[in-house]
């Protein structure tokens, strides 16, 4: 038999400076591949150290050409380049958002899924119907992204030259002209239905999954009239390929600057704007909030996103979480009674 080894002598105790927890929460000198690998095993607190440790989802509750899916590709390089890992846009289209948030609400809450909310999936759809989501409860807000405006554009053949004489048309036949929006309970089908209020009209709602298939729709003339968001819109009038005959917020849009208000078209007082926020799962780390917080408010500030937006007629609105619910409860006390009242179909 081989002589029994001695024994070896215990290990000298090292710092704490030196223990391996240290050199895991040190995650800028561990390899990708390694944080991955932590993420998965070590408690919260350490894993939130690693975000984001794979790649990230930001989930767009409308197709590919549409307002929201722009402001996302803006933003998708800067975020991709501040993270270190691919973000990847997600596209979940249908019931103005609801379902894109739906689809949040069931992700992991580690801060790799996050998600787009608006006006038409946090404020109008609840106020419409029961959503599989709670707008306050299932989420945790990162901040603000972008405001906007929705315009009212028609096709070239449409015998209106102005809002007005988009109204004297409803009026002369009740019901008898058509109007598309990205959905039923959109921002757009909320600033028509205050222009029918206003106005004293009545117009036909075509709703569509999103802004990209109804613009489609418009240009091709199949449907006559289309409140858009902004941003949407832009490049068809820019073309000819549409006539636009006012926006919906307080200002005129500097991406349209003849353009005229609501209000400066004829009926003082109107106003409906736009606008998003990046909302995470419920229960997402602190830590991965506020990376993204960090990482979001730079790419929204970089003066060549900035002027990106800008040029399709949207303004960068950063902010923090608490600001982002604060904003959405006043929207709601605003629009909600609104909406209730309104008879949405």
């Amino acid at each position: 038999m081989s002589p029994i080894p001695p024994a070896l002598p215990a290990p000298a105790r090292r710092p704490a400076s030196a223990r391996p927890g240290r050199a895991i929460l040190n995650a800028a000198r561990v390899a990708p591949a390694v944080l991955a690998a932590l993420a998965a095993v070590l408690p919260g607190p350490v894993a939130a150290q690693a975000f984001p440790s794979r790649p990230v989802r930001m989930i767009v509750g409308f197709p590919p050409g549409g307002a929201t899916d722009l402001v996302a590709r803006i933003l998708q390089p800067r975020l991709a380049e501040s993270f270190g890992q691919p973000l990847v846009i997600d596209n979940r289209p249908g019931a103005n958002g609801v379902i894109s948030l739906e689809i949040l609400s069931r992700s992991d809450a580690d801060g790799h899924s996050v998600a787009i909310g608006h006006i038409g999936n946090l404020v109008i759809s609840p106020a419409l119907q029961k959503v599989p989501y709670d707008p306050y409860r299932s989420f945790e807000p990162i901040g603000m992204m972008v405001s906007l405006q929705n315009i009212f554009i028609v096709h070239p053949s449409v015998k209106a030259g102005s809002l007005r004489d988009l109204a004297a048309l409803a009026q002369a036949k009740p019901g008898a002209l058509n109007y598309a929006t990205s959905g039923v309970g959109s921002p757009g089908h909320l600033a028509t239905v205050l222009l029918e209020s206003m106005a004293r009209i009545e117009m036909t709602h075509v709703p569509y999954k999103g802004g990209g298939p109804a613009l489609t729709d418009l240009v091709a003339g199949h449907v006559p009239v289309f409140t858009a968001v902004i941003s949407t819109a832009v490049p068809m009038v820019q073309a000819g390929k549409a006539r636009a005959l006012a926006v919906t917020g307080t200002r005129r849009a500097a991406a349209l600057p003849d353009v005229p208000t609501v209000a400066e078209a004829g009926y003082p007082g109107y106003a409906a704007t736009n606008w998003y926020g990046l909302l995470a799962p419920a229960g997402t780390p602190r830590a991965a909030i506020g990376r993204f917080n960090r990482d979001l408010t730079a790419a929204l500030e970089a003066p060549e996103v900035r002027q990106q937006l800008r040029d399709r007629g949207i303004d960068a609105t950063p902010g923090g979480p608490a600001d982002f619910t604060r904003f959405v409860r006043e929207e709601e006390k605003r629009w909600g009674p609104i909406v209730r009242k309104g008879g949405f179909n």
